[in-house]
């Protein structure tokens, strides 16, 4: 079974759509093991709806949190501590894709963060959006991923931003999977068409 850990270089820049194309690419089951917010309509409901592939499973939230801030803060409020032991991978002879919360380093309680969840052997793709401030958020999970020793590839999500994108390709060398532009809407099929631009590169990591 082989694993990708989508994370972000924050949050609102398109990790669930990200996940979406990827699942949908590879036919993988999904993993989004805390949750923290939109509870009716969750980031595993999202996935849900936009792939169309029938192999794919979702797997159920190690954490399912009322409030949509930090993990560790809306743990708090719904009087819980996010212990890493409770977060069960699950078992699959499929791909899997976890989908994580925020960045890498937003914390899950007063000592563990996001990245205290990626194993050694995950395949670590980033999705990066850019805003005033994205080449250094974006530098510093590179950075850090890259210092763990992790296997790291980097989706381009919205409008292309040459300068930006140039600057990050040159200071990391990092696999650039590809981009994902500011579409209109993404429903299933959306999310198809770009599964299959994705599948190749994707199936090589």
């Amino acid at each position: 079974m082989k694993k990708i850990f989508i994370t972000g270089i924050g949050t609102d820049v398109g990790k669930t759509v990200a996940s979406a194309i990827v699942v949908e690419a590879l036919k993988a089951d999904y993993f989004k093991p805390v949750q923290a917010g939109d509870l009716e309509f969750s980031d595993t409901d999202k996935v849900k709806q936009l792939i169309s592939n029938k192999k794919s499973k979702f797997h159920k939230n190690s954490y399912a949190l009322n409030t949509p801030m930090s993990p560790h803060a809306a743990a708090e409020i719904d009087q819980l501590t996010i212990e890493l032991d409770n977060i069960k991978i699950p078992e699959t002879d499929n791909y899997l894709v976890i989908e994580g919360a925020g960045g890498v380093l937003v914390p899950l309680n007063n000592k563990d963060t996001i990245l205290d969840l990626i194993r050694p052997d995950y395949n670590v793709i980033v999705v990066s959006r850019h805003y005033l401030g994205s080449i250094n958020h974006t530098l510093m999970t590179l950075w850090i991923l890259k210092e763990r020793g992790f296997n790291v590839s980097i989706i381009f999500n919205g409008d292309e931003h040459k300068t930006t994108e140039d600057i990050i390709k040159k200071m990391t060398d990092v696999n650039v999977l590809g981009r994902i532009n500011d579409e209109p809407y993404f429903d299933s099929m959306v999310i198809k068409e770009y599964a299959d631009l994705f599948a190749e590169r994707l199936e090589e990591l």
